[in-house]
């Protein structure tokens, strides 16, 4: 099983400088066909992707979130930070498992 990134040039290098592979992108065109590359990759079992790259190509991703077990899809904040309303990791875990972290 195999990471994937799709995101901006600096989340791709330093992703990449950890061994994960790939794609840096800067517009929808570009979510799109790396989103479904990524897709049609067997080995992929994980594809982390930034935020703002996600929202660009939003209902791809909730449509696959929502109806699809694997690949994982794992939305991360890029070098801008996080976007505003999206609850931070801590928050997310502190729902899922009830406990205060």
């Amino acid at each position: 099983m195999r990471y994937f990134i799709i995101g901006d040039e600096d989340a791709v290098l330093g992703f990449g400088l950890v061994g994960v592979t790939g794609a840096a992108v800067q517009n929808q065109a570009q979510a799109r066909d790396a989103f479904a590359a990524a897709m049609e990759q067997k080995d992929v079992g994980i594809i982390i992707i930034t935020e703002r790259v996600a929202d660009l190509i939003r209902p791809q991703v909730d449509q696959f979130i929502f109806t699809k077990n694997f690949p994982l899809i794992v939305e991360i904040p890029d070098r801008r930070g996080p976007l505003p309303g999206k609850p931070g990791i801590r928050e997310m875990v502190n729902q899922a498992i009830g406990i205060k972290l």
